[in-house]
């Protein structure tokens, strides 16, 4: 039995990221980066005022989509997202179970 749980962590940890990146890309305009710092931002409302809540909702969105899918910050996004929240799922291990950035040439040399 111990066997099975520890197997069935292995393979969350391998497919959750993924399964996560995969429906952010396709039925968001998200990726992980932008898609927290989503809830971060609508965590701020501090009135219970239509407008101001609108208002806020609007910059929220704009804040978010700079580092979503099409945004002028997608690149950072997208890092932030595989080498960030990614890593921080694994317990800091990237796709191939290294501790070291492998997408970096210099530091994959490194490595072998």
């Amino acid at each position: 039995m111990e066997w099975a749980k520890q197997k069935y962590n292995e393979q969350y940890e391998i497919w959750m990221p993924w399964i996560e990146d995969t429906f952010l890309k396709y039925f968001t305009k998200d990726n992980k980066a932008s898609y927290a710092t989503k809830e971060q931002l609508d965590k701020t409302k501090v009135t219970n005022v239509e407008q101001v809540d609108t208002l806020q909702d609007g910059v929220h969105g704009l804040v978010a989509g700079q580092v979503g899918q099409g945004g002028l910050l997608q690149p950072v996004g997208d890092l932030l997202s595989k080498e960030g929240a990614n890593r921080a799922e694994r317990s800091g291990k990237d796709e191939q179970g290294g501790y070291l950035p492998s997408s970096i040439p210099v530091i994959s040399g490194l490595t072998k």
